[in-house]
C-alpha cells in the first residue's frame, strides 16, 4: 500500500499561515481520554480568544472548535499504536484548520479506509441518520463513523485523511485534516 488520500484533497495540499503546534507524548502515564479533553479545550480557548469581544460568537466558536478537536484527538488516541500524536491548529481566513498525525497498525488502517470509502461517498446528513438507526439496532459497540459524520453533517466540517503505509515498521502514518467555518475576525 502506498499513500492513500480520502476526503477533500485541498485540505491536504493547502497550508495555513501561523499555527499552534502540540505534541502529545506517550509516556509512563499513557495517553488517556482526559488528555483529549484538556488538549481540545486548550486549542478551543486559544483559538476563540480573538472573538472575546462578542460573547455569543466567542462561546459558539469555542464550542465548535472544541468539539471538532476533541473528536479528532480522541480518534487518534483510541486507534493509535504507541508513539506521539502531533497536532497543529490555526485560523486561515474564515476557516479553522486542524491536522492530527499519529501511527496506526496496518489492520486498523485497512478497516478505517473501508469505513471512509462509505462515509465520504454520500450525503453526511443522510448517512448520519442511517448510521444512528443501524447502531440503535445493535447490542454491542461498533466502529460506525458517527463522530465523523456528526462533524460533517452538524458542524459543516470538511475532512481529509492521508494514509502512508510506506514504512518499514509495519505501521501506517495517518494524518487527519479538518476545516471548520468560523466568522472572520472583523465580524468577531
Amino acid at each position: 500500500m502506498a499513500i492513500v488520500v480520502f476526503g477533500l484533497a485541498d485540505l491536504v495540499t493547502s497550508s495555513a499561515g501561523s499555527a499552534t503546534f502540540l505534541r502529545l507524548l506517550d509516556g509512563p502515564l499513557d495517553l488517556s481520554w482526559s488528555h483529549c479533553s484538556m488538549t481540545s479545550d486548550f486549542i478551543a480557548e486559544i483559538t476563540a480568544l480573538r472573538y472575546r469581544r462578542l460573547r455569543q460568537v466567542y462561546h459558539q466558536v469555542r464550542h465548535d472548535i472544541g468539539y471538532v478537536a476533541n473528536e479528532l484527538i480522541e480518534n487518534a488516541v483510541k486507534f493509535r499504536v504507541s508513539g506521539e500524536i502531533d497536532i497543529s491548529a490555526s485560523i486561515d481566513g474564515e476557516r479553522f484548520r486542524m491536522k492530527v498525525s499519529n501511527f496506526i497498525d496496518n489492520e486498523n488502517a485497512t478497516r478505517f479506509q473501508h469505513l471512509l470509502s462509505h462515509i465520504t461517498a454520500d450525503d453526511p446528513a443522510e448517512l448520519l441518520i442511517r448510521q444512528i438507526e443501524k447502531n440503535a439496532a445493535l447490542t454491542f459497540g461498533t466502529e460506525s463513523g458517527l463522530g465523523l459524520l456528526t462533524l460533517m453533517s452538524d458542524y459543516d466540517a470538511e475532512l481529509a485523511w492521508v494514509f502512508d503505509a510506506n514504512r518499514p515498521s509495519g505501521r501506517t502514518r495517518l494524518e487527519t485534516y479538518a476545516a471548520l467555518p468560523v466568522p472572520s475576525v472583523q465580524n468577531g
